[in-house]
């Protein structure tokens, strides 16, 4: 299962919600590993958290990898899955991380090799892709967004993140809503305007973000946050 999770607009709160949704994920009874499994691949996990911008360390509380990651391997010429995962670090029971590395974005020329990669590690996969939208050209991650299972657009109920909702490349197939109060907009004026049914609303609480400040989203994630996300689960 390959979900992603992206914005039009920056600062809506995408890499907070696909960390939340991962350690939900991890939280699950674990699947029976088929018995041909590659003894290359991370036993004990069953959820791999992708990152592409290099915040979900920080939104985790854990140690950013000093290591290659997601932008090294997509750089070299032979792009072998096992070689990804073994990249990928830990994080809490069930779930394992693949940072996003120092090196150059991921192009158009290779993301199609992300994709197969992850698809290769039979692992429930969830990629924070971040903000995707056009800038000069087609962001290279919407090929990510495309091959998605699940694509799911993270907004605020706000006019200019629906109008950049509105202008992507690519339309997701539901919507995460973090509500902020005060809005004149609701999860009904977002579904409309996105043509996109709403799958989760998150409140703004301050639970969340005392979480994310002191590096305990993985370890002990607000109850707030995960019954607003259990339904993606």
């Amino acid at each position: 299962m390959l979900t992603v999770l992206w914005s039009p607009k920056g600062g809506v709160g995408v890499s907070v919600v696909a960390a939340a949704l991962a350690v939900a994920k991890a939280a699950e009874p674990a699947p029976d590993p088929p018995p041909d499994r590659d003894p290359s691949h991370p036993f004990g996990a069953h959820v791999l958290l992708v990152d592409t911008c290099g915040d979900l360390p920080s939104v985790l509380g854990i140690a950013r990898p000093s290591g290659p990651g997601l932008r090294e391997w997509a750089a070299t010429s032979e792009h072998d899955d096992r070689a990804l995962l073994r990249l990928t670090v830990p994080v809490v029971d069930g779930l394992r991380l693949l940072p996003a590395g120092d090196g150059p974005p991921v192009t158009e020329d290779t993301v199609g090799a992300v994709v197969a990669a992850l698809r290769a590690s039979g692992l429930d996969v969830v990629v924070d892709a971040g903000v995707v939208r056009r800038c000069g050209g087609v962001d290279p991650l919407v090929g990510v967004v495309a091959a998605a299972d699940h694509s799911l657009m993270v907004v605020r109920p706000c006019y200019l993140v629906l109008r950049a909702g509105v202008a992507a490349d690519e339309r997701p197939d539901g919507v995460v809503v973090v509500e902020e109060p005060g809005r004149a907009l609701v999860s009904r004026d977002v579904a409309d305007v996105l043509a996109a049914p709403v799958m989760a609303t998150v409140p703004l609480d301050p639970a969340v973000a005392r979480a994310v400040d002191a590096g305990v989203l993985a370890r002990r994630p607000p109850r707030v946050l995960t019954h607003a996300l259990k339904d993606l689960v």
